[in-house]
């Protein structure tokens, strides 16, 4: 399967298939430039092997695994490893891992001499539906998510659903929420498998997801307006993920838990728990609402002091956005939604 992100000199496309990772060089240059292939202690070395052995000159860095490592030092260990191994504006960087591999090394590509090219490919259910494509590249500081870091196009994804077989059940779970988040704001027949279908479509779950959020971000590459939607869950889901703090629940988890209190109809909120716990998430947590609610008041998505742009769920495959005072976000964080 392939996908085209059309955004005129920045349009790249989204292989998906499986096998693709040991195809890599067929679709992307990996033999006539210097390469960087960045990944962590968590993804198994043979995936990075398999992106080396088709480079005529790569080398590796491997960082530990979470979300820690999603910091200004390895940022900083990164653009070292390019700058040691005499990297130009002709080489690249190549992310084989998740999520915070994904953020990092893009945005050190970004960082790099003002911008070398970035190859993206994925290797955990959350990254292969949501963060490989959209061209989000970022840092976390002083336990605030994603808040430095620059918008900053790949060349090319290549998502390779093999590599998910070597996950745990819940991170494979994880990723799933961002499905689900894609199906209610975009595309009601995906939502509708997940709530029919007891042995999931892997394949067709990763094209609608990533249909869905290929379509919001050509209309609106930088979040000036509609890719706002993409936030679904995220704004109370980031909240909670800080107040947890690292070791507390994943990323996608803290996302389903953030989407409910999104979901004013309580027939739909209720499909919608349905959904979740058949996968295996999160529907309620015990949480600090009062220090969640601080680090709301640090939300990248604040309109200047007063108001929160949130997105808002009312059936499958609609969404619409609503400005959303903080007092009104701290009293979501309370309510019953996640009862």
């Amino acid at each position: 399967m392939r996908l085209t992100m059309r955004l005129q000199e920045d349009s790249y496309d989204i292989i998906i298939s499986r096998g693709a990772l040991s195809r890599l060089g067929k679709v992307a240059n990996l033999m006539n430039r210097k390469v960087l292939v960045v990944t962590d202690d968590g993804v198994p070395k043979a995936y990075a092997d398999t992106v080396l052995e088709q480079c005529s000159d790569g080398v590796c860095l491997v960082l530990p695994q979470g979300e820690a490592s999603k910091n200004l030092s390895n940022l900083e260990k990164v653009l070292s490893k390019l700058l040691s191994e005499g990297f130009t504006r002709r080489d690249v960087v190549v992310a084989v891992g998740g999520g915070v591999v994904g953020d990092l090394a893009g945005f050190a590509a970004a960082c790099y001499m003002r911008g070398i090219a970035f190859i993206n490919c994925p290797t955990t259910t959350l990254s292969q539906i949501d963060s490989s494509i959209g061209g989000k590249t970022a840092v976390d500081l002083n336990g605030v998510k994603n808040i430095v870091g620059a918008f900053y196009q790949p060349e090319i994804v290549v998502i390779d659903p093999d590599t998910l077989d070597t996950l745990t059940e819940r991170h494979w779970v994880n990723g799933m929420a961002e499905a689900v988040k894609a199906g209610l704001i975009g595309d009601a027949r995906l939502f509708e498998l997940f709530e029919t279908e007891d042995e999931l479509p892997l394949e067709e779950i990763l094209y609608r997801a990533l249909s869905v959020k290929k379509h919001i971000v050509e209309q609106d590459e930088r979040e000036a307006s509609v890719r706002a939607a993409l936030n679904f869950g995220h704004t109370i889901g980031h909240a909670i993920e800080s107040e947890q703090g690292l070791g507390g629940l994943y990323h996608g988890e803290c996302v389903a838990l953030g989407m409910l209190p999104m979901i004013a109809d309580k027939r739909l909120r209720a499909r919608v728990k349905k959904v979740l716990e058949k996968l295996g998430l999160p529907t309620s947590t015990a949480f600090d609402a009062k220090r969640a609610a601080e680090y709301l008041r640090h939300d990248k998505k604040a309109s200047g002091s007063k108001t929160v742009t949130t997105v808002r769920v009312d059936e499958p495959g609609t969404y619409r956005l609503e400005k959303t005072t903080f007092e009104e976000l701290e009293a979501l964080l309370s309510s019953d939604a996640f009862a």
